[in-house]
């Protein structure tokens, strides 16, 4: 049995063990896929055998003539999974892209099945046959019960992680802010399954956040061996090119994986593209605004969205309008100038959810417990129920459902000086919520790292982007899981 023995509030696993338990759970992922594959094609051919969609048949065979057809199709889904890289376990996925990723390839893997039987063993003694029914219902079984059986594996990991079992050993290095935040987010986050054993860049005896640093850059291998170390995280943006390939040399030991913190140069030119100039090589910078069918394709959706909204939750609408007038005085909406496309002003229309003296003093960013918020005006600022007429702006086409949280005038006019490329997120319409939303930047939270996020948007976006973004943001309204939402 595994000896866990207790330091602090950390539990440690013998590291030979704790490896053996990592490769396990690997292992398990494939055989629940194969499981759940195999359970799915079954109930695909009870569902056609019992169900009358689109007619029950007449005298079918028994399940055992389909077991090669089942074999078939699992080897098929499994090796596309593979082929995909779904079994290199990435340590935080959403569930609507694992979700998403378990559609798209069990569709490949059982078209692929398909066309194999069909070129491989047509007219052979192999043949075999596909009645379309037991294809489409093992095709909708395997896409659910495969996520699901992935779901399961998630949180049995995830709870293991949380005890202590199953982690990776990781150094940092550095000692800045970028140390301190990475640190933080993984102290925040046991899910992710790291256990920081110390940081390097600094003067030992001293401390990274509440991340001892137990040495230097130059003995970075003697700590690989000594800490078991599974991956190493450098977070020295500040780092010059020749520092960081010494720092990579270091690090090459073993099976240890190696993460670099992106640097500003990285982050700035992340957009670019080679282009030429009669036979001249040149750098241009990707336009990355929405043009011809995509903004169209966008705007559409906005409108639909707006309206669909709109009339059902118009009742909701009308009672929370009456609720801020008996609560306190003054008007129901708190409409407000921000800027929008191109940098163009317009007022976003919200509920009121402060005092109407509540900027008597000037703007300010909205903390924890802030006096200034009513007591509705607390809660529907928690779920960002206050933001619903916004729908308002999506109809009239001066915001979307999706894209970058419009600001006030005063505070674009700052950021813009110290931010690169921050007025590049003026490229696209401001959005009633947004990738940076959705994973916590908002209020009063890093305005370079929003930016960030805003920008990633911006230049990665797409129909089911904006669809994840619209989901996650209904789900974390529902179950009050919006983070810095004061």
């Amino acid at each position: 049995m595994a000896r866990v023995t207790e330091s602090g509030s950390r539990r440690k696993l013998n590291p030979a063990i704790n490896r053996q338990i990592k490769e396990l759970l690997h292992s398990m992922l494939f055989f629940i896929d194969v499981a759940m594959l195999a359970l799915a094609f079954l109930l695909g051919y009870l569902a056609r055998a019992r169900l009358p969609l689109p007619a029950l048949p007449v005298n079918p065979p028994s399940f055992s003539s389909y077991v090669p057809m089942m074999i078939v199709h699992v080897i098929s889904v499994v090796v596309v999974f593979y082929m995909v890289r779904m079994y290199h376990q990435k340590r935080a996925v959403s569930r609507i892209d694992e979700g998403y990723a378990v559609a798209q390839n069990v569709s490949i893997g059982t078209f692929l099945s398909i066309a194999f039987e069909t070129l491989a063993f047509k007219n052979s003694a192999f043949e075999l046959d596909y009645p379309r029914g037991v294809i489409i219902y093992a095709w909708l079984f395997s896409i659910v019960l495969t996520v699901l059986g992935r779901e399961a594996h998630r949180q049995v990991t995830i709870r293991l992680r949380q005890c202590g079992i199953g982690r990776d050993n990781m150094l940092l290095i550095g000692s800045g802010e970028v140390a301190r935040t990475i640190a933080e987010k993984i102290r925040w986050s046991p899910q992710l399954g790291y256990n920081i054993v110390g940081a390097v860049n600094g003067i030992p005896g001293g401390t990274v956040g509440e991340v001892p640093i137990i040495g230097t850059t130059g003995q970075i291998p003697e700590l690989i061996d000594e800490y078991n170390v599974d991956e190493v995280i450098i977070a020295l943006p500040e780092a010059s090119h020749r520092e960081l390939l010494q720092l990579v040399s270091k690090c090459q030991r073993g099976r240890v994986d190696i993460k670099v913190y992106p640097d500003i140069f990285a982050y700035m030119t992340g957009g670019l593209t080679v282009d030429d100039l009669n036979g001249m090589p040149m750098l241009a910078v990707r336009d990355v605004a929405l043009q011809g069918w995509k903004l169209s394709l966008k705007r559409g959706m906005d409108i639909i969205g707006a309206f669909i909204g709109l009339v059902l939750l118009s009742p909701f609408l009308v009672l929370t309008a009456i609720i801020v007038k008996l609560e306190s005085s003054g008007p129901v909406f708190f409409c407000q100038e921000r800027m929008g496309l191109d940098g163009r002003p317009f007022y976003v229309i919200k509920f009121r959810s402060m005092r109407r003296d509540s900027e008597e003093h000037g703007p300010g960013w909205t903390q924890e417990d802030d006096p200034r918020v009513t007591r509705l005006g607390r809660f529907m600022r928690r779920i960002n129920w206050d933001e619903m007429p916004n729908l308002i702006n999506v109809f009239y086409g001066q915001m979307s459902l999706v894209g970058p949280r419009p600001e006030q005038p005063y505070y674009v006019e700052k950021f813009r000086e110290y931010i690169p490329r921050y007025m590049e997120r003026h490229r696209e319409k401001a959005g009633m919520t947004g990738w940076a939303q959705v994973n916590g930047l908002r209020g009063d939270t890093s305005i370079l790292e929003r930016t960030k996020y805003d920008l990633w948007y911006v230049e990665n976006w797409s129909i089911w982007l904006d669809l994840k973004i619209v989901l996650r943001t209904i789900f974390q309204m529902i179950v009050n899981r919006s983070k810095n939402a004061y």
